[in-house]
């Protein structure tokens, strides 16, 4: 948005905000941390079940397409809202390019391989950040004329934030000294959804906190399960706190000793940053973090989990190398593309 605001004879906006993430610091901060303008539609859809809210989001938004009758929508990443606003494009002839295209973890019971595949296969222009993307959307028969290496847009908004973020102290640093404490993030249903996977990740990071600090920024579905499951916590220095919002975070990772996660964007920002990252999945959609950069895949269970914390904190840092053309201009070549299309 940035990027194409710096040409207005070109291009005319429409931000919509489908309000799948509709928490204040799940998104609202966001807006207000990143100095976006406030969204032109609002869909407010809400939470539900898979199906319940990509029904939502369709629904939704196709008057807001009949309405504007964009040239192009652009369409981000691999939620729910990015199937759905694509399958409404589809279905209405408005051509549609994905950024963020051709992520593959190979794991089809993941709901967001799902969205990635199907996004993929119904978009007109495939923006994405890594050549692994390229060569997963050749193989499974997307023409390479639709295809464009730009790089990594997170990697843009950290370049441009992170100056920002480093002058401000998001925790206490009193109690929490920088390369010092562990961080944590958990929101993936297979983690959170099964008692019994949670319970054994949080029993490493009690075990861990017994240590070091360990600072866990809790997503509103995440403390929902911990609540649900009535698993009692251990009085030790595992702090389970409210989110941070996106400059509080970076600054809370950028000064971690090491992060603990499964979301996908931490695994890139980390490997942009070099900070040790461990993520709790049996596979990742970005394997480049983890042959360029320093993230490790880990079993969502407390041996596992405890082993790897050790062995990244025992070590010597690895050297991050920042994969090709992460380098904070991806956005400048996304708009580029846009401009001749």
């Amino acid at each position: 948005m940035a990027a194409m605001a710096k040409r207005p004879e070109q291009f005319t906006q429409v931000l919509v905000h489908t309000g799948q993430h509709y928490d204040y610091n799940m998104s609202q901060v966001f807006f207000d941390e990143l100095n976006m303008p406030a969204p032109d539609e609002f869909l407010n859809v809400g939470s539900g079940s898979h199906a319940a809210q990509t029904a939502a989001v369709m629904t939704a938004f196709e008057p807001v397409v009949l309405k504007h009758k964009p040239d192009w929508v652009i369409v981000v990443g691999d939620v729910n809202s990015t199937l759905a606003c694509a399958l409404v494009c589809s279905k209405l002839g408005v051509k549609v390019a994905h950024v963020e295209a051709g992520l593959r973890s190979g794991d089809r019971s993941m709901p967001e391989e799902i969205n990635r595949l199907m996004t993929d296969q119904i978009s007109d222009l495939l923006f994405t950040p890594s050549r692994d993307g390229d060569e997963n959307l050749l193989r499974e028969g997307i023409p390479s004329g639709k295809i464009r290496f730009v790089g990594n847009v997170m990697i843009d908004t950290l370049v441009k934030m992170l100056p920002k973020a480093l002058s401000q102290a998001s925790l206490d640093e009193a109690k929490f000294k920088p390369g010092a404490y562990v961080l944590v993030t958990l929101h993936r249903p297979s983690n959170v959804d099964d008692p019994a996977v949670l319970s054994e990740i949080l029993q490493a990071l009690a075990e861990i906190s017994r240590k070091q600090p360990v600072v866990f920024p809790v997503h509103p579905r995440t403390r929902e399960r911990i609540k649900d499951s009535g698993i009692q916590l251990p009085n030790t220095s595992l702090h389970l706190i409210e989110p941070l919002g996106y400059l509080g975070f970076l600054s809370a990772m950028k000064r971690a000793a090491l992060v603990l996660t499964d979301s996908g964007g931490v695994q890139e920002e980390t490997t942009y940053l070099g900070i040790p990252c461990l993520t709790a999945r049996p596979n990742t959609e970005r394997p480049i973090t983890i042959t360029s950069g320093t993230n490790r895949l880990v079993a969502s269970n407390c041996r596992h989990i405890l082993e790897a914390v050790e062995n990244s904190l025992s070590e010597a840092t690895r050297t991050a190398v920042k994969p090709e053309l992460w380098d904070g201009r991806a956005s400048e070549r996304i708009v580029n593309v846009l401009a001749v299309n």
